[in-house]
């Protein structure tokens, strides 16, 4: 992947983030698409996970969802459609991009899945790290964007991220341990 090719797609993400159709806001870029990649990059060593597959993954694994409402509730099966638009786009390999498709239809927490490849498991580990470690964007989820009630957003808040913890895995659990139980302590 060219650096050229990275920035464009970032730009791409980015300009459907700051679009009025996406539901979730601007701040799903600075507060769940750059933490996941973040937190993708971190985990790929820890994974043996392909660190260029594992970025685009990220960078791309909700992009379904933001682009078109319609496909947020589904948007692991949509994802990984939107993502070959977008790399086919730029010429990227097939065989990477079945990678980086991979990733993103077993990334959710709310949908068991087998992850077939490092770089699935690298990516799942990220999204829910940055679920845990970006509890705003979950509230803002709750109370904003479903208009739940404070009971009802506090327990959707609290099953989301339990079930962010146990997509961790062990050795990730430890790093966000401290604000996984201070998250929990607050709610």
């Amino acid at each position: 992947m060219t650096e050229t090719m990275k920035n464009r797609i970032e730009e791409i993400v980015e300009q459907s983030c700051a679009a009025d159709t996406n539901i979730f806001g601007y701040d799903i870029w600075t507060h769940h698409i750059l933490p996941v990649i973040q937190n993708a990059k971190q985990l790929a060593p820890r994974f043996d996970a392909d660190p260029e597959i594992v970025e685009l993954a990220a960078l791309l694994h909700d992009y379904a969802s933001i682009k078109d409402k319609a496909l947020y509730e589904d948007h692991h099966i949509h994802g990984p459609i939107e993502a070959e638009k977008l790399l086919k786009r730029f010429s990227y390999p097939k065989e990477k991009t079945e990678a980086v498709k991979d990733a993103i239809a077993t990334h959710r927490a709310s949908v068991r899945v087998e992850h077939r490849s490092a770089e699935g498991a690298c990516l799942a580990n990220a999204d829910a790290m940055s679920h845990i470690e970006h509890v705003p964007s979950l509230l803002y989820l709750a109370y904003i964007h479903h208009g739940m009630g404070i009971d009802e957003g506090k327990t959707w808040v609290k099953t989301k991220l339990q079930r962010s913890w146990q997509k961790l895995r062990k050795d990730v659990q430890d790093i966000v341990r401290g604000d996984y139980e201070a998250a929990l302590k607050v709610l």
